[in-house]
């Protein structure tokens, strides 16, 4: 019998065991063709696309609508995919430039879109069958007797998958309020940053008038000292200078501090160091009107609060893997198709696997752990909102406080001050009092217009810490979407 014969027959006779595999054959058969080998073939590729398509997830509506609200934001952050504009500061600028300028140029804000724009994408690979592989078989004994190329797919239900699509899609919704969080904490901390600011440019301007009260006042007591030669006058004028001195100490501290302010100012806006200085601001405004205090606005607060928010997405995406981890008790499959080269006619091999989830102990205890996960999660939620009240009730307080303390300088003390000043004015005209209580009086008129600045500056900090727990109103062009 020739060589090639005898490899054959014996080729034949050898079990599909004793082959050489490099997959992992669960299963595995041996099937010859015959005069209907070339439609077995095609009823195998039709079974094979047929399961592949089954196996398909598409995007859900949650996903399709992160993928919109990712769009929407990356057009304002990235416009044609350029860096955005950023507003023209001037001298005329408002706050609200100022935030845009922020929120459009600080990389916080930037790697939280990133974060979030990694974290939608990835649903899609989350949804996504394996790859599909391409196997190689060979069979050797003197020479090579076999040569079998093939390919093979795994396959999961498609309740699996859709189970690990909602739990990256979850996912992204936490990247989405993690970076919304990100956003309002950059404009917090720019508007207290142009609050610290502008209230210490309104503090140097009410200052300078003080030292000049004082310079007035301390050459009224040195004239008034040279010309009687009283010791009362000497006293007088002794506490008049060091008023002043001290007073210019004052000033040198906050202009020392100024320069602080400013480079916290200009780091608050995204800009470096060794950047362009952007124009300063320097006037002094406050936010009109009182702060709600009914119970749509507490509801409200408590929707809108952008931590509680991420922590719901968490408590939904404990729920998915919660779902995932039971869905661990579904077998999965694989299936696959090889060809002989070296036969002829063509010997095919199907090839089948499925998984045997039967290890109880590790998918029951997969499934206690994820829904006790979602347990803390759902704690975490109930304690945030304990902090988030309290924390609301503390504010709104504070801010009160300080408006009654500037209705009582604006309708009590002001004018209480500035009577008191025009009385004791036009009584040292009729020679009735001395000029050294002209100026004395007029310091205290400024000293309670500084209060009441340092009085608005808490009192405008405070309403910024609020709009980050409230989620308050930003500038038109804020890189946010319409829709949260």
């Amino acid at each position: 019998m020739p060589t090639r014969q005898r490899i054959i027959q014996q080729r034949q006779n050898v079990p599909a065991s004793s082959s050489a595999n490099f997959t992992h054959p669960s299963f595995s058969a041996m099937i010859r063709p015959g005069p209907h080998s070339t439609f077995r073939c095609g009823v195998l590729a039709l079974l094979g696309c047929s399961l592949l398509v089954a196996g398909c997830v598409g995007p859900d509506p949650a996903e399709r609508a992160a993928k919109e609200r990712l769009g929407e934001v990356g057009a304002i952050l990235h416009p044609a995919r350029r860096a955005p504009a950023l507003p023209a500061l001037t001298a005329d600028s408002s706050l609200p430039d100022y935030l845009r300028f922020a929120l459009l140029n600080h990389p916080t804000v930037e790697a939280a879109y990133d974060a979030w724009q990694a974290a939608v994408l990835a649903i899609a690979p989350a949804r996504a069958l394996p790859d599909p592989k391409l196997t190689f078989q060979a069979d050797i004994a003197s020479t090579v007797t076999s040569l079998m190329p093939g390919f093979m797919f795994d396959l999961m239900t498609p309740g699996k998958r859709g189970a690990m699509s909602r739990e990256a899609t979850a996912t992204s919704e936490i990247a989405y309020h993690q970076y919304v969080t990100a956003v309002l904490e950059t404009a917090a901390t720019v508007k207290k940053a142009w609050i610290d600011l502008t209230a210490l440019e309104e503090t140097l301007r009410l200052k300078r008038r003080m030292l000049d009260l004082k310079d007035e006042a301390v050459e009224f007591s040195h004239a008034e000292h040279v010309t009687m030669h009283a010791m009362g006058s000497l006293d007088e004028m002794t506490k008049l200078l060091n008023d002043a001195g001290r007073l210019r100490l004052e000033m040198t501290n906050l202009d020392d501090e100024r320069s602080a302010l400013r480079a916290q100012f200009k780091a608050a806006l995204g800009l470096a160091r060794e950047a362009p200085d952007p124009v300063w601001p320097s006037r002094f405004s406050a936010s009109p009107g009182p702060v709600p205090l009914d119970d749509a606005f507490w509801a409200a607060a408590i929707r809108a609060n952008p931590r509680l928010a991420e922590m719901r997405a968490m408590v939904e995406m404990s729920v998915a893997q919660v779902v995932v981890e039971q869905r661990a008790r579904t077998p999965d499959f694989g299936a696959g198709l090889m060809a002989d080269l070296k036969m002829n006619p063509l010997l095919w091999r199907p090839l089948a696997e499925v998984t045997l989830p039967i290890w109880r102990e590790k998918i029951s205890a997969a499934i206690a752990s994820a829904q006790a996960r979602h347990d803390a999660a759902v704690a975490r939620l109930r304690a945030e909102e304990l902090m988030v009240a309290a924390d609301l009730a503390r504010m709104t307080y504070m801010v009160r406080e300080a408006d009654r303390m500037v209705a009582y300088i604006d309708g009590v003390a002001l004018p209480n001050l500035r009577q008191s000043s025009d009385t004791i004015a036009a009584a040292y005209g009729t020679g009735m009092t001395n000029f050294a209580m002209i100026p004395e009086t007029r310091q205290m008129v400024l000293a309670m217009q500084m209060e009441r600045v340092a009085a608005l500056r808490e009192r405008e900090k405070t309403l910024a810490d609020l709009s980050l727990l409230v989620a308050g109103e930003l500038p038109a062009g804020a890189p946010l979407p319409v829709q949260p």
